[in-house]
């Protein structure tokens, strides 16, 4: 028999596998669980070697599985970029520009984010530009809003990328004008602001080096959330190459799938679309895998910029009859569909209104008709679906890739409040409708879109419908509530199964990858509006201690 590294005894065990839920005891070795039981069945494996620890009774369950974030952006912000709440009022990012802009060099650029979709309207003026200018001392200055869709520029940073009232917004994007002068306000929705990115690159690049270190650091700020295997929702070039880096030097403590950009409507990518699809191979290793695309099939709804079966509330701009518009036609969603699982890949489709998660749903049935049997889908968000639609995602096999961080009563849906008529502003998520028509629902935080990806706080948000910070009142469709069982499955073995990393993460059995958290608590046992505090005392990762609370992340 297998000697073991290490064995853990005396602990509550939750397994995340519904044939045998609880445990007390596991055995690892060579960063593989050989055994996941009573005391007895792990100490069989006991060696002259074997380090053994006994829990008394504290709380183990899988490494928790985030199926949507944006790791390297997140990493960014915190290494190199100015950070503030998207519930930040305009003189408080002011303030926030003017003490960061104060340490730059006279053209550095001030970058980060995020302010609240709830402030566009008083952001796109041309008095708010000037305001930004005096803050930053005529800096150049992006910073981007809540969903990581827009952006507000400064008159320096739109000096810089050539953008004026007349120029062209791109496929999708959107110049707010100040409503007196006409002018470019600075607000640049969806692809509007990619000409910016374009020109923050010929002056400002990050090295290959500090890319790495940007994967590094959010792959440590999720350790530290107890997270060992997540999808990156849209990854570049550089991204993929630091990811494959770190894995061939033993450094990636984490399983990562990765999700090739197709259409890049707010990064600025290059390359994208199959330039970078066709290079997806070159970046596997170990414990990376680039087996998704990704597609934006909308934009967000605050920007008018979902696409929806029925109309926005009426505006001056866009009448009473504006349902929103897809990013490509249907015939060129199936052809990149079919194209890519002709190669064996997977897609992870961002969807926000009811009327794109529908398109991706007939799509799939046609490949699916056609033989496509094994290649994964998500609909990425599907914060709207059609009650007629909902079944589908069982029948297709269609995952739903829920962001519950960014739907509770908050800053985005209140700012949706404000363009939906409210009967259906207030059904968002159907995530207890999905689950009882059997459809796979994972559990992503879309960090840095949200601002943890502490997946306790959607864990929580998942049962009670409600703002987990409690600075929101009220509940947001409460009979959409899940239980906690079900909650953990979504940021556990439902991720891992819906990324295809299912026979590898997500739940603790003998034979899968040794990724487990020490708790400090029991949630089962705490108050369910307690769970937000919950915190990884230690993060394990294919046997290797990869977090410490008492001490440095480990390596």
């Amino acid at each position: 028999m297998t000697t073991a590294d290490l064995i853990v005894l005396d602990a509550t065990v939750y397994t995340a596998n519904p044939a045998h839920p609880l445990a007390s005891a596991l055995a690892v070795a060579g960063g593989r669980l050989l055994a996941v039981g009573s005391n007895a069945d792990a100490l069989a494996h006991l060696g002259q070697d074997t380090v053994v620890r006994n829990l008394d009774g504290a709380f183990l369950l899988p490494g928790l599985v985030d199926v949507h974030n944006h790791h390297a952006l997140a990493g960014k912000t915190d290494l190199y970029e100015l950070s503030f709440s998207a519930t930040a009022s305009l003189e408080q990012i002011l303030d926030a520009v003017r003490d960061y802009a104060a340490a730059l060099p006279a053209d550095g650029w001030v970058l980060g984010g995020s302010w609240g979709s709830g402030l566009m309207d008083a952001l796109a003026t041309d008095a708010a530009r000037a305001r930004l200018d005096k803050a930053s001392g005529g800096r150049p200055v992006m910073l981007s809003d809540d969903s990581k869709h827009n952006r507000w520029v400064s008159s320096r940073a739109l000096e810089l990328a050539g953008i004026t009232a007349a120029s062209d917004p791109g496929a999708g994007g959107v110049i707010l004008l100040d409503p007196v002068s006409g002018s470019a306000s600075g607000v640049l929705l969806e692809a509007a602001g990619i000409p910016v990115e374009a020109a923050l690159s010929r002056t400002h690049s990050l090295t290959a080096e500090q890319h790495r270190r940007c994967s590094q650091r959010g792959i440590e700020i999720l350790a530290s959330h107890g997270v060992t295997a997540f999808q990156d929702a849209a990854a570049s070039l550089p991204i993929l190459q630091s990811l494959k880096s770190l894995d061939d030097a033993g450094e990636l403590n984490s399983w990562v799938v990765s999700s090739l950009t197709v259409n890049d409507q707010i990064f600025g990518y290059d390359p994208v679309g199959e330039e970078l699809v066709a290079r997806g191979e070159e970046f596997r290793s170990e414990h990376h895998r680039p087996d998704f695309v990704k597609i934006f099939l909308d934009g967000v709804p605050p920007a008018r910029t979902g696409a929806f079966l029925e109309p926005f509330l009426p505006d001056d701009e866009h009448g009473a009859h504006f349902c929103g518009t897809t990013t490509m036609p249907p015939e060129e969603l199936l052809g990149w569909l079919r194209s890519t699982a002709s190669r064996g890949l997977s897609a992870k489709i961002h969807c926000t209104g009811d009327a794109s998660a529908r398109l991706v749903l007939d799509t799939v049935a046609q490949l699916r008709a056609e033989g496509f049997t094994e290649t994964r889908y998500q609909i990425a968000h599907g914060q709207f679906v059609a009650e007629s639609d909902l079944a589908r995602f069982a029948e297709l096999g269609v995952a739903a890739d829920i962001s519950p961080f960014i739907w509770f009563p908050g800053v985005i849906p209140d700012a949706i409040a404000s363009v939906l008529p409210a009967e259906r502003a207030e059904r968002m998520q159907p995530n207890r409708s999905l689950i009882d028509t059997g459809a796979l629902v994972a559990g992503g935080s879309d960090w840095p879109v949200s601002e943890s990806p502490n997946a306790w706080e959607g864990i929580q948000g998942l049962v009670t419908r409600a703002d987990p910070h409690g600075v929101f009142p009220g509940t947001l469709w409460a009979e959409q509530a899940i239980t906690l069982e079900e909650a953990i499955a979504a940021f556990t073995i439902n991720a891992a199964t819906a990324m295809g990393l299912g026979a590898e993460t997500g739940s603790l059995e003998a034979g899968k990858s040794a990724d487990f958290v020490l708790l400090d608590r029991n949630p089962f046992e705490s108050p369910i509006e307690t769970l937000i505090q919950a915190q990884a005392l230690e993060t394990w990762f294919a046997g290797r201690k990869v977090f410490d609370r008492g001490g440095a992340a480990a390596g």
